[in-house]
């Protein structure tokens, strides 16, 4: 019998076997299988700050994860777009079912991204095909690797599952707020990609072009090898269509072949830096010095439109993450221990589609608009930044307080408020000195905004059906953060492992 216990909680500094004490004395014995269940800090009362645990134990063996089913029947070439979490997590859960996928990429393996990226972040050439957006893991690799989500669906647990068996600290399967770390997400991700090649097949630097039909069901696959610049045709049984929010041009090509989509609203804003150290002030106070670095989230409706934090770095840095030429993105990165002088989040404002448009790619023609007056505003990937305090007055500011910047490539100051919207500007202005009141010190006018934050989410939906199919191309599977069904690491995984669960429940009629 396996046994629960919720709610208990140690002091700072306590030892963790104190809880195999409680499983030994519930047991009257020493427990054959012990795991931690949740990690979580409470930190509401400043004065007995501590962590709470969750954890379960028998004594019995350790429970085994479910085995997959296998596909018996004739072979199947499945095609996987986009090695994202949602394509990378398809990937191996078709594996797991017994197919050989192909795994397709824009982008470049690990290694030469790394080097492609560093080059940009050094000042170089922007790669439009593989930057911080395009390549192997998707524009997660290039974050905090933060694995918690507001979605609670079983396939989360077999998320962390899979990462730890690929090299992942074994402490995401319990911590409440789980991250990997970008330095540590790279070699997670490498093997993988080496698995998913060991079975079927891994094709870096190729563009997914198009597709064919015959009677409304998918034949063929139009890919172009970027490196000879070459266009070939691939057949296929069914194709998982990963791509990332940031795929504009794959949007267009679909929407031109009469592909189902539709329009989502989403929000922007400007990434806004504080001193890591007042954050853990502010969050843990006496206890600032004892514990790991604080995280935040906020969110504010004092203004005229809803305002809120969003991939939050603790000791992070906020990074270029432009993947078109002539425009300036933000976001911001972390390593696993989060040991930068900053913490960074995004700050952004909600949207709908009066703000810019009824048209299905009147989303994304006014991201790309905010993007091009950021880079048009200091000529070059410099990104334009403000101090809080001066932005509230609309002025320029001329040179920084206590917080210094992160962004690598460099930075000019200016008035963000003549690239934002009228009314993201003043929402952002209601919504920090509202948060400030929650968050001390949140609203200081040493606090640094860098601009601009505007891939939050697809601005479009690939229209999919209950199986998980394009509800105008059946073989075509839209799947994760860019075919509009999730929002960051976990649940864009999560995606990628159910429609491989539905594809196998269809090719197994």
């Amino acid at each position: 019998m396996i046994y629960k216990i919720e709610n208990l909680k140690l002091p700072i500094g306590a030892d963790e076997d104190e809880l195999r004490a409680v499983a030994a004395k519930k047991l009257g014995k020493k427990p054959g299988f012990f795991r931690i269940l949740k990690k979580s800090l409470d930190a509401r009362d400043k004065r007995n700050i501590g962590y709470v645990y969750s954890v379960e134990f028998s004594d019995d063996g350790f429970p085994k994860r479910r085995a997959t089913e296998k596909y018996i029947g004739a072979k199947k070439k499945i095609v996987v777009i986009g090695c994202g979490p949602a394509g990378l997590f398809a990937a191996l859960r078709l594996i797991e079912h017994g197919f050989e996928p192909i795994l397709i990429e824009r982008g470049e393996n690990v290694t030469d991204r790394t080097e492609t990226v560093s080059a940009f972040l050094s000042g170089g050439r922007l790669d439009e095909n593989s930057n911080v957006q395009f390549g192997a893991g998707g524009a997660g690799t290039y974050s905090d690797g933060k694995l918690n989500t507001q979605t609670h669906r079983g396939y989360n647990s077999d998320v962390l599952d899979l990462f730890a068996e690929f090299g992942a600290p074994e402490e995401i399967l319990y911590l409440n707020k789980p991250h990997i770390g970008s330095d540590r997400l790279k070699g997670v991700i490498s093997r993988m990609i080496s698995h998913i090649s060991s079975y079927g097949e891994v094709r870096f630097s190729t563009r997914f072009e198009g597709y064919s039909t015959s009677d409304g069901t998918l034949r063929e696959i139009v890919l172009r090898d970027l490196n000879a610049g070459v266009e070939y045709a691939e057949t296929a049984d069914a194709v998982v269509l990963a791509l990332g929010h940031s795929a504009r041009d794959t949007f267009v090509r679909l929407h031109g072949l009469g592909t189902a989509m539709e329009a989502r609203e989403f929000a922007v804003g400007v990434r806004i830096e504080h001193l890591q150290s007042e954050i853990n002030r502010a969050q843990y106070g006496s206890y600032a010095h004892r514990l790991p670095p604080a995280d935040y989230k906020l969110v504010s409706h004092a203004g005229e439109r809803t305002a809120f934090t969003f991939c939050m770095c603790p000791g992070g840095s906020v990074i270029p993450a432009a993947s078109e030429e002539g425009g300036i993105v933000t976001n911001g990165m972390s390593d696993y221990a989060r040991a930068g002088d900053n913490a960074d989040s995004a700050l952004l404002v909600q949207l709908s589609a009066a703000d810019y448009g009824e048209k299905l790619f009147d989303g994304m023609e006014f991201q790309r608009r905010l993007e091009r007056a950021a880079y048009g505003i200091t000529g070059s990937y410099r990104a334009p930044v403000q101090l809080f305090g001066d932005f509230m007055k609309d002025r320029v500011s001329v040179g920084f307080g206590s917080v210094r910047p992160t962004y690598p490539i460099g930075t000019v100051f200016a008035p963000l408020g003549e690239i934002l919207p009228s009314a993201v500007t003043r929402t952002i202005k209601a919504a920090v000195s509202d948060m400030g009141r929650r968050l001390r010190g949140f609203d200081s006018a040493d606090a640094l905004m860098t601009g601009v934050e505007t891939r939050f989410s697809s601005p479009v939906r690939i229209l999919r059906d209950g199986s998980g199919q394009s509800v105008s191309v059946r073989g075509l599977y839209p799947c994760g953060e860019g075919s509009g069904y999730s929002g960051g690491i976990t649940s864009s995984a999560a995606d990628g492992l159910r429609i491989a669960d539905l594809i196998f429940a269809d090719l197994s009629l």
